[in-house]
Order: structure tokens, then C-alpha cells, then sequence
């Protein structure tokens, strides 16, 4: 029991800070910067929104079996970090951050760093809060990675615990 839950709190904790962390550039970079296919990459996220999980369940199982993950703790956490949902969110309300505030802060010497971080993510707070309650409510009750990617039943999850349990009393009941 207490495994499966480390193991949950872990990996769920590791897709929170990761999805943040790339949601929050990835948001800075598509709507403060100027770059040729800019719109591209984001109509690209905004398609993605479109799919059922269902629908990339198997070219997802395929990248985590040619990346060599399968049975390992990675295969919990890296399929989690593509969250278009995410990364929509913060974009825009990104957005909404006046460009003056940028530039008055690079004016006084500060650097795209310091200007994401310290300026840029206290403003869209709510939308990183809203991001990060998302990714941990996705990783805290995935249990199909654990189902299908993981054959260790150390590394496996509270999720996959807990559905195991049900589907256990479930069987026993329809025994009777």
C-alpha cells in the first residue's frame, strides 16, 4: 500500500513541476516572441485538444516501447507532460500581460529569466494554479499507464491499486 502510494505522490508531483515548467516557456515563447510558424505551432496544440485519449492510446504505447521505457518509472511521468490543455491556458492568459511590462523590465537590465519568473508567471498565477490541478488530478487517477506500460509492481500506482482492489471485490461479489 504505502509503495503504491509513494509511488503516486512521486510521479504525480514530477508531472506537476514538469508540465509547469513547459507549459509556462512554451505559453512565454508563443505569445511574447516574434518567429516565422508561430501560429502554426499553436493551431497545431489547438488541434491536439481535439483528440480522445482513446485515440493515441496505441502511437503513445508505440513512443514509450522505441524510447525504451516500458517497465520503468519514466513511462508513469514523461507521457503526461503533453498537455495542450495546459499550455492553451497559460498562452492565454499570457496574452493578457501588457507588453509594456515586459519591456520596462528589460529596460531596468532584466533578462528573459528573471522576466518570466519573477514578472510574467505572479500575473497569470491563477492559470498555473488551474494548470497545475489539472495535471496532478490526471496523474493522481491514471492507472492505465500502470496497466499497460509497467509490469513491476513496485513502480506501479495508488491508482492501479485501488482499481485492482475494486475489480478484485467486484470479481468475488459476481462470484457468490
Amino acid at each position: 500500500f504505502s509503495r503504491y502510494l509513494f509511488n503516486s505522490l512521486l510521479s504525480s508531483a514530477l508531472v506537476v513541476f514538469a508540465t509547469l515548467y513547459i507549459s509556462l516557456n512554451a505559453a512565454y515563447v508563443l505569445s511574447k516572441k516574434r518567429f516565422r510558424g508561430k501560429n502554426a505551432l499553436f493551431a497545431l496544440n489547438t488541434a491536439a485538444l481535439m483528440f480522445v485519449p482513446a485515440a493515441v492510446k496505441i502511437p503513445r504505447y508505440l513512443l514509450v516501447q522505441q524510447a525504451g521505457l516500458l517497465n520503468t518509472f519514466l513511462a508513469l511521468v514523461l507521457p503526461m507532460l503533453a498537455m495542450p490543455v495546459g499550455l492553451f491556458l497559460i498562452k492565454q492568459n499570457m496574452d493578457q500581460v501588457p507588453d509594456s511590462l515586459i519591456e520596462a523590465a528589460r529596460i531596468d537590465g532584466a533578462k528573459e529569466y528573471r522576466v518570466l519568473y519573477t514578472i510574467v508567471a505572479p500575473v497569470i498565477k491563477p492559470a498555473l494554479v488551474t494548470v497545475a490541478i489539472l495535471a496532478f488530478q490526471s496523474a493522481w487517477n491514471n492507472a492505465e499507464y500502470s496497466q499497460l506500460y509497467i509490469n513491476d509492481d513496485s513502480i506501479k500506482t495508488f491508482a492501479f491499486y485501488m482499481s485492482s482492489l475494486t475489480s478484485a471485490v467486484g470479481n468475488t461479489v459476481a462470484g457468490q
